[in-house]
């Protein structure tokens, strides 16, 4: 019970702060403090979001779309990474600068070079996104394998236990925490990368969506869409935490311990 009235004084602290600020924010538009086709108020990005909504969710499922399939190509491009590179040294050596590499390049910067050489269609939003979700993937996975307990491998290898048995017993369940922690950072990421990747250009998709309404001057549709990506970004997250307690009862088990 303790636990769990934590949990909800917490949440209240967190929605009293958003509505705290979403006040603030509608004083601040009937004060007229910056111009009002500049600063909607919350109330008309509620109305514009609630007028937009068939086109927002027309958009969205382009969006959504690019970014599962993304994301799942991420996962299976950083699973196979870090397998390669905790099993290999040497790999690891040569392929771990380059992983690191590639996120000090800004995604704003590949993102024109990826439509010029693949078009508008949905390759180079997939590219890009797999490029900025399979780090946070790689990484978790090859820490929770580089830390698997030394004892219990040694004792596996006394047994007989193979490179395989080893994995799958030790190092694969051991490094599902670092890997669900990963996955939800690559989550959002993989919606953010869709939408950036579509601001070059593309035939539907938030991304698109929000280039339109700002050629228009229409801030407050510009607002609801950002509120929408949130939204999204925040229940990916949470759909993470939900997948992992299912694939995980025994971490949730020993945390009510």
């Amino acid at each position: 019970m303790t636990k769990k009235s934590q949990s909800i004084i917490s949440k209240l602290w967190s929605c009293s702060a958003v509505l705290g600020m979403l006040l603030i924010w509608q004083l601040a538009a009937q004060g007229e403090l910056v111009d009002a086709f500049l600063l909607p108020s919350p109330v008309q990005v509620i109305k514009a979001f609630f007028t937009e909504l068939p086109i927002l969710t027309a958009h969205s499922v382009v969006t959504l779309s690019e970014a599962f399939i993304g994301l799942a190509f991420g996962i299976l491009l950083g699973f196979i990474m870090a397998v390669m590179m905790d099993r290999f040294d040497v790999l690891c050596q040569a392929f771990y600068p380059l992983v690191v590499l590639t996120q000090t390049v800004p995604t704003v910067a590949i993102a024109p070079l990826l439509v010029l050489w693949f078009g508008y269609e949905m390759t180079p939003k997939i590219i890009l996104i797999v490029i900025t979700t399979f780090f946070p993937i790689t990484i978790g996975l090859l820490t929770g394998f580089r830390s698997a307990d030394p004892d219990a491998v040694s004792l596996l290898k006394a047994m007989g236990a193979g490179q395989a048995q080893i994995f799958f017993y030790i190092k694969l369940p051991g490094a599902m925490s670092q890997f669900f922690s990963g996955l939800r950072i690559s989550a959002s990421y993989a919606v953010v990368g869709a939408v950036i990747s579509e601001w070059l250009g593309g035939f539907g998709g938030l991304g698109v969506y929000m280039t339109r309404v700002k050629k228009a001057f229409s801030f407050d549709k510009m607002f609801a869409v950002i509120f929408l990506i949130s939204a999204i970004s925040l229940l990916l997250m949470n759909g993470v935490e939900i997948l992992q307690k299912l694939c995980m009862p025994w971490d949730r088990d020993s945390s009510k311990n």
